[in-house]
């Protein structure tokens, strides 16, 4: 085997092997040498360079594509973590929204999950520096799309940065749909420095916000503080689909913000 072979052999094991610990959240050094007929030594190289490139993270004798409270899973496990309860929370806060409204919508696939319904609340103007997002709404009748720019981060399918922030700075929307990685009582939450400065822009440059988490990030704390939980008009969701605005979430105001949605039926 020549030496470009053997590189373009070992980066499609270290795909392969992403993509399985994607699936399975969370895998052993042992099961990825079983399942991809490699030495141990070879699995550790491979998952060193798949932790520099953001998508895993190592920990004793594993790996885990799943968030910690300073480790934020990249873009490619999200878009496949809890999807029932965030088409439910998509369905639910699209219903919120008001046809001739501005919209700005984050990177995160629970908002993202929201712009899959937006069409039914069109005509609408929708800012956002998510690219999937950009991907999804481009062209879809009564969105007139608005792309924030800033510097191209793969881990998030998104722009980010200080161009980021000023493009936010520059607009004023009637609504933000923003979600994050973890909330406690107080505070949400998240892992990465550079989201938490386009959130916090996000939420200054909106007249109302909507924070749309499901019932993973409840409770939960991470290394950088977003905003105070009354920041925000929240809509949530723990293991229940929400088919209708609660009198809460649709009444809510700038002065009565973070309320709680909730049910309590299980998901089928």
């Amino acid at each position: 085997m020549s030496s470009r072979q053997r590189v373009n052999a070992g980066a499609a094991r270290r795909q392969a092997m992403a993509e399985l610990v994607v699936r399975r959240g969370t895998a052993s050094v042992a099961e990825l040498a079983e399942s991809f007929g490699v030495s141990v030594m070879t699995v550790h190289r491979d998952l060193d360079e798949l932790e520099r490139q953001g998508m895993v993270r190592k920990f004793r004798g594993g790996v885990t594509a799943q968030a910690s409270n300073v480790f934020e899973s990249n873009i490619a496990y999200r878009l496949t973590a809890h999807l029932a309860e965030k088409e439910a929370i998509g369905r639910h806060v699209a219903g919120l929204i008001e046809p001739g409204s501005s919209v700005m919508i984050d990177d995160s696939t629970t908002a993202l999950a929201v712009a899959r319904h937006l069409g039914e609340a069109a005509p609408l103007t929708v800012v956002t520096n998510f690219l999937e997002a950009i991907r999804l709404l481009a062209g879809a009748p009564g969105i007139r799309l608005m792309a924030l720019g800033g510097e191209y981060h793969a881990s998030h399918d998104s722009f980010l940065g200080v161009a980021c922030v000023d493009a936010v700075e520059a607009m004023s929307t009637d609504l933000l749909v923003v979600s994050t990685s973890a909330i406690s009582d107080s505070y949400a939450f998240h892992q990465e420095q550079e989201i938490v400065l386009v959130k916090r822009a996000m939420l200054r440059s909106a007249s109302r916000s909507i924070l749309a988490v499901d019932h993973s990030k409840l409770e939960r704390v991470a290394l950088h503080r977003v905003a105070p939980s009354t920041t925000s008009t929240s809509s949530w969701s723990t293991r229940a689909p929400l088919t209708t605005p609660c009198g809460a979430c649709a009444n809510a105001t700038t002065t009565s913000r973070w309320r709680r949605c909730e049910e309590a039926v299980n998901l089928t």
